[in-house]
């Protein structure tokens, strides 16, 4: 299971979250989100993840003009799709500026189906997104808004790397360990108010994490026992 914090405002908490051995650090570039953070602000982020720990840049709906403007003065690995954009859009925006890409579904109970999600993500796959994230539903809303989705619509078999986002915390993430997913993805669950963490939160999330895939790993390995 690898995890990625995302939402960071503040450099003290990306220290921890390196500390911590998360394996991404998540930047919102959408002004209007209350994690959003500047170029400037970013930089300085930045400055502190070392080799070997992503940097991930979520966007919602960015003209090319300000990808390219964005991934010129920004130092970050991947791109995190998180608006409206199709399969073409994504592939045409992390063509120009040269990166690999994820792209964000929100799920709704009412309009999807594990065939539907499916379908969404062979789309996605195609135009070459390296994993998709699947995140809930809100309708005035992009991401962040801390809520579950119905899981029993994450399919078993999908073509990309599934990153599961929405409402997870330390005391859920156990219940995470059976699904068919690649990593998880939390802001909310690690903070004491939007764009700033808490430690004590980050701390208990990564050690349910590394508790949970071990006693998952555990489970499924090969009895040694001579009969």
């Amino acid at each position: 299971m690898h995890v990625k914090f995302c939402g960071f405002t503040q450099l003290s908490d990306v220290h921890t979250a390196v500390q911590l051995g998360a394996d991404a650090v998540g930047l919102v570039f959408y002004p209007p989100s209350p994690r959003a953070v500047t170029i400037a602000q970013a930089q300085a982020l930045i400055a502190a993840v070392p080799a070997f720990v992503s940097v991930v840049a979520l966007v919602v709906n960015m003209s090319q003009d300000e990808m390219i403007e964005l991934a010129n003065n920004v130092s970050f690995d991947i791109i995190q799709f998180h608006g409206d954009e199709t399969p073409e859009q994504c592939q045409q925006l992390a063509s120009a500026v040269n990166k690999r890409w994820i792209k964000a579904l929100r799920i709704n109970a009412e309009q999807h189906s594990i065939a539907s999600v499916n379908a969404q993500i062979d789309k996605f796959a195609a135009a070459g997104a390296s994993s998709i994230l699947l995140d809930a539903y809100h309708q005035h809303k992009y991401g962040g808004t801390g809520a579950r989705f119905d899981w029993s619509l994450i399919p078993q078999n999908s073509t990309l790397p599934i990153i599961l986002a929405g409402g997870l915390n330390a005391e859920n993430i156990a219940a995470t360990v059976e699904l068919p997913i690649y990593a998880v993805d939390v802001s909310g669950g690690i903070e004491q108010d939007k764009g700033k963490k808490d430690a004590a939160k980050m701390r208990a999330f990564m050690k349910a994490v590394k508790r949970d895939r071990w006693q998952n790993e555990t489970l499924s390995e090969p009895s040694n026992m001579s009969s």
